[in-house]
């Protein structure tokens, strides 16, 4: 037997491992973003492995990465759910992702170019086709405002706004709130957008701040006022 054959088997299996865990992660994430997932829901190892298909051993490793980014969350008696945000919370993170996406967006206003700008309105245009019916079509919303809201960030070249945004922006919160949007609401997103189009456009880093807090001041309003309705029903 060849001397580095244990490490090359190590290695092999330490791989697998890696990959499982990636794809337990990836798939109990989508299931928990986009899924059937509901806050609160309590989930087991198991019910995860089911998710993902994989075994019970990357499922813990990928659980620990979720409990990170705080879309899983533990009880005193270690019972695993998906999170639930008090309204204290909620307003912290609308206000963190205010702060963060007008900095992304004022970063992003003095670097853009003509083909960051043909992408943004190619997006929007699909975002704008989709809330433009009697019957708006959430979840082509949802997809065409993250990769909206991810040129911006692409653009504004920061690796730690690359690391911080995404744990706010992609949390389930963002899920229901477009969830609880009006026609009207999802209008006036798709409005919010073209005029931070046209502040990229004029690299108006001040214009491009302001359009994007107020963009997401009204996110928070629209959820605060439908949860509000929904109690009071």
């Amino acid at each position: 037997m060849p001397d580095d054959l244990p490490n090359a088997v190590y290695s092999a299996n330490s791989l697998f491992m890696s990959r499982a865990s990636d794809t337990a992660y990836e798939k109990i994430r989508s299931f928990i973003l986009y899924g059937e997932a509901r806050p609160g829901m309590q989930l087991t190892e198991e019910r995860l492995s089911e998710i993902a298909g994989v075994s019970r051993t990357p499922v813990r490793d990928a659980v620990q990465r979720l409990e990170n980014e705080m879309l899983l969350v533990r009880s005193a008696s270690k019972r695993l759910s998906v999170a639930d945000w008090s309204d204290d919370e909620i307003d912290e993170m609308f206000a963190l992702r205010a702060m963060l996406e007008c900095h992304a967006a004022e970063r992003a206003a003095q670097r853009m170019d003509g083909g960051g700008l043909a992408r943004l309105r190619e997006v929007n245009g699909l975002l704008t086709a989709a809330v433009d019916r009697a019957m708006p079509d959430v979840g082509t919303f949802l997809e065409a405002n993250r990769q909206f809201h991810d040129l911006i960030l692409e653009y504004a070249q920061s690796p730690r706004l690359s690391k911080l945004l995404p744990a706010l922006v992609e949390q389930p919160v963002v899920r229901r709130t477009a969830n609880q949007y009006s026609g009207e609401d999802l209008i006036q997103s798709a409005k919010d957008h073209d005029e931070l189009i046209a502040a990229f456009a004029a690299r108006d880093q001040d214009w491009a701040g302001a359009v994007m807090t107020s963009h997401i001041r009204r996110a928070f309003h629209s959820f605060s006022l439908a949860t509000r309705d929904s109690d009071a029903a």
